[in-house]
């Protein structure tokens, strides 16, 4: 029976010897010249810029209100309504307002007949005085009546003036030409302002110029300055770019947790008005650019070999501002000190440096590759 399955042992050990031979020599060929992985060194423009995160608003936003109390009766203005300055846009009921400007007026009918009356008889008593029936004392009793209903006539002329005032701004009309943005009020509703003056309506002056209210961290902060441009997007229209302009860094911090934050506001065009207030803003300060200059990938600056002795020794011999990369010339590494500038989270520029355009540098290696078909193999026998 041995003997019958010598040929097919001898078939098997073949076999194995021949695939024995074959990831061998695939090993020593293919993966020795395909070990490491490599980035080639190009020219092109360079962006180095800050993230941060804003809210667009109108650049004015007026919130109209009113100064009296009383029952929403007419509503003239509705969300998103063009509106002139001066346009009536709400009314309260007048009724009652009416009635304290009639009384008033009484008052000052009232207040008026008493001013006549103490004239009237200032002018009899100064006659009485002339021929000596009356005193100095009863003159002066009747020129502080006088004064008195004077101004009595004063008080209830104002009061006239106020009541007639508070009339008018039952009528609620806009303070500015604009958009209405928001309405807080409806038919039938009670606004009441003992307290405090209740917002009715919001208008924004012109939503073809906008801002953005941006939170910056304060280590960023530094490197931002008036006119600088911004480019953002938001969720809305997440294939357009937007563009801007820095207005204002403000002074006053936000402290929250102990992080520290300032406000940035920044000027938006919103000509075609499709922009919204209100919208998320992602924003990317510009701090530096550069057009068409040598740039390596960050992923080769980040890359050391295993040898770490040839590579603590290489390092140590960079002087002060230089980055240490490794060109794969002849399927061998070799160490090159180069100094980098600005860079945009993928690529740096390369300011000086033995490289130039089309060089290959080594990003990582293929150990992991490696180790597990040595793995495999071992696990076939």
């Amino acid at each position: 029976m041995l003997i019958r399955n010598t040929p097919l042992i001898v078939i098997a050990l073949i076999i194995i010897i021949s695939a024995t031979v074959y990831w061998s020599m695939r090993d020593d060929s293919e993966f020795k010249t395909n070990s490491y992985l490599t980035r080639t060194l190009d020219e092109g423009d360079i962006i180095q810029t800050i993230s941060a995160n804003g809210t667009l608003t109108p650049v004015v936003l007026v919130n109209v209100g009113t100064q009296v109390s009383g029952t929403v009766a007419k509503l003239h203005a509705d969300f998103n309504d063009q509106v002139e300055i001066g346009q009536i846009l709400a009314e309260l009921d007048p009724a009652l307002l009416q009635a304290q400007l009639q009384q008033s007026r009484a008052s000052l009918l009232s207040a008026q007949t008493q001013y006549n009356i103490a004239d009237s008889k200032l002018k009899r008593h100064h006659k009485l005085h002339e021929q000596g029936f009356i005193s100095f004392e009863a003159l002066d009793i009747v020129k502080q009546e006088l004064d008195a209903a004077r101004a009595q006539l004063a008080v209830s002329q104002a009061q006239v003036e106020r009541d007639r005032a508070n009339l008018n701004y039952s009528i609620i009309k806009s303070p500015i030409s604009g958009v209405v943005i928001a309405r807080d009020v409806d038919i039938g509703q009670t606004v009441a302002a003992n307290f405090q003056t209740p917002i009715l309506f919001q208008i924004a002056k012109d939503l073809r110029e906008m801002q953005i209210n941006i939170s910056v961290a304060e280590a960023d902060i530094g490197l931002l300055r008036i006119d600088q441009p911004i480019n953002f997007t938001v969720d809305a229209y997440p294939n357009s770019i937007f563009t801007g302009t820095v207005k204002q860094v403000r002074l006053n911090p936000t402290i929250q947790e102990n992080v520290v934050t300032y406000n940035v506001v920044a000027m938006v065009n919103n000509v075609d008005g499709s922009l919204l207030p209100g919208m998320t803003a992602n924003i990317h300060f510009v701090v530096d650019q550069r057009q068409n200059v040598l740039r390596i990938s960050n992923a080769a600056l980040r890359y050391q070999p295993k040898d770490s002795d040839s590579s603590a020794e290489q390092r140590h011999n960079q002087q002060n501002g230089q980055s240490l990369v490794y060109r794969l010339i002849n399927d061998k590494p070799v160490a090159t000190h180069v100094t980098t500038g600005i860079t945009d989270g993928n690529h740096t520029e390369i300011v000086a440096g033995d490289v130039k355009a089309g060089d290959a540098v080594i990003i990582r290696e293929k150990s992991d590759k490696k180790e597990s078909e040595a793995k495999f193999r071992l696990r076939m026998f």
